[in-house]
């Protein structure tokens, strides 16, 4: 059977699992916190030692980008990620910019021990995604008209937000505000969420 190794409150992570739910993969998860034997195992698999790392028979993938990429094509159905490739480089430099512009900015909110490091980067994701707000009314999904690895990347760092002290909602965001009310009711989303990460959002 394939193999995750994960961790319960990761955001790579997190995006590995929503594309590992979305097409009904069936996959053994490790949780590192859950294990302790796992975290010896990944040292041997990974030379980075991180998660996520899937494993797939004798082939072992780290970087989320490459494992994602890896899930979409080895199991095609449902595709997440156009057919054309005028289409995909496009929607390849869309999660370029998210990563560049949003995820670097969660991921130094959590792990940055300068407090004006954090304020930049918190005040950073908060007024780009409301500054994007159009965006996310020109597709039911983003900029596709399918849901694809766009999403599976930007969904989880929009499930963090409370957590990241950034309140996005119906008055400041509306078109943000209801793509996340969406996507977060999606079965798959939904499945893809350890306790940990439901701790995010209590009320929901």
């Amino acid at each position: 059977m394939m193999a995750l190794y994960s961790s319960e409150n990761c955001l790579d992570c997190h995006r590995v699992r929503f594309v590992l739910a979305e097409k009904g993969i069936n996959v053994e998860i490790i949780h590192l916190e859950q294990d302790r034997a796992a975290s010896a195992d990944l040292a041997e698999l990974n030379p980075y030692s991180e998660p996520p790392t899937l494993v797939d028979r004798d082939l072992v993938l780290y970087g989320t980008w490459v494992v994602t990429e890896y899930l979409d094509e080895r199991y095609p159905h449902p595709p997440l990620m156009p057919v054309d490739p005028v289409s995909r480089s496009r929607l390849r430099l869309v999660m370029y910019r998210i990563f560049r512009d949003w995820i670097d900015a969660g991921k130094i909110i959590e792990t940055s021990t300068g407090q004006k490091r954090v304020e930049t980067a918190r005040k950073h994701l908060r007024e780009g995604v409301i500054a994007a707000n159009d965006m996310f009314s020109l597709t039911e999904y983003l900029l596709n008209d399918e849901l694809s690895l766009a999403d599976c990347a930007l969904v989880p760092l929009l499930w963090r937000l409370p957590a990241y002290d950034i309140d996005i909602n119906a008055k400041n965001a509306p078109d943000a505000h209801r793509y996340m009310e969406r996507m977060f009711r999606r079965d798959s989303f939904r499945r893809s969420l350890t306790e940990a990460e439901r701790l995010l959002r209590e009320s929901e």
